[in-house]
């Protein structure tokens, strides 16, 4: 390896670092709280939550659907979606999460259930499914805070911890301008949907199954959900 070369990945291994340690920093001082984890829209929630449970109806009747037995979290958060709508359609579903003030309030307020599985508390970019566990893994509002590598990177883990007919459902803001939109605030990227679908082949899977998340403010970004698998 030549020094420009070695320099250059240096200075990009640098500025992810950065990436993710100033997310790490933004969210420290989120308060667990619906509010909190919506950037002070809790009132689109409900909204949410319906809509995700619409889109998995149609999943589950697809003619090789996902089993109901075991999902996961992925950027779980305070539980908000585990308690909202998983827990209503899977046996068991776990929770990973990077920042530990979330994942103890999840703990707390998922305490009495029997839905409960396991909790991890790590970042998507570090977390590596257990193998063949999941009919479904949940992704919501979280792959902006992984790099293009890592996002890669991370779905092909995921893939590797699906069951048979298992699969992975993201569900994400879209710019409307075609380009990759940064937010300084709390270091995250909104990204088009062309390139959502390029990762996604890259990752070596296909979309079987998208909407659009309807009634939510028109000055948000468009959010759109996709069911994924293996190609």
């Amino acid at each position: 390896m030549d020094n420009v070369q070695f320099t250059h990945e240096v200075q990009e291994d640098s500025k992810d670092s950065a990436f993710y340690l100033d997310a790490a920093k933004y969210w420290q001082h989120v308060p667990p709280t619906v509010d909190g984890m919506l950037g002070g829209l809790s009132s689109i929630s409900d909204i949410d939550l319906k809509g995700s449970q619409r889109f998995l109806n149609t999943v589950f009747q697809l003619i090789s659907c996902p089993g109901k037995e075991r999902a996961l979290d992925g950027g779980a958060g305070i539980g908000r979606v585990t308690q909202g709508f998983l827990m209503k359609n899977f046996a068991i579903v776990d929770l990973v999460e990077q920042d530990k003030h979330f994942l103890d309030e999840a703990k707390k307020s998922l305490a009495t259930t029997n839905h409960r599985g396991k909790f991890f508390n790590t970042g998507l970019q570090k977390f590596t499914p257990e193998v063949s566990a999941y009919d479904v893994i949940w992704v919501q509002w979280v792959l902006g805070h992984l790099t293009d590598e890592d996002l890669i990177a991370f779905l092909k883990r995921c893939h590797a911890g699906l069951k048979r007919n298992g699969l992975i459902i993201l569900k994400e803001n879209l710019t409307s301008s075609g380009e990759v939109e940064m937010d300084h605030n709390d270091s995250s990227v909104t990204r088009p949907l062309n390139l959502i679908r390029e990762l996604v082949q890259k990752a070596g899977l296909r979309v079987v199954k998208e909407q659009v998340q309807q009634r939510f403010p028109s000055d948000l970004y468009e959010v759109r959900m996709f069911a994924i698998q293996p190609v």
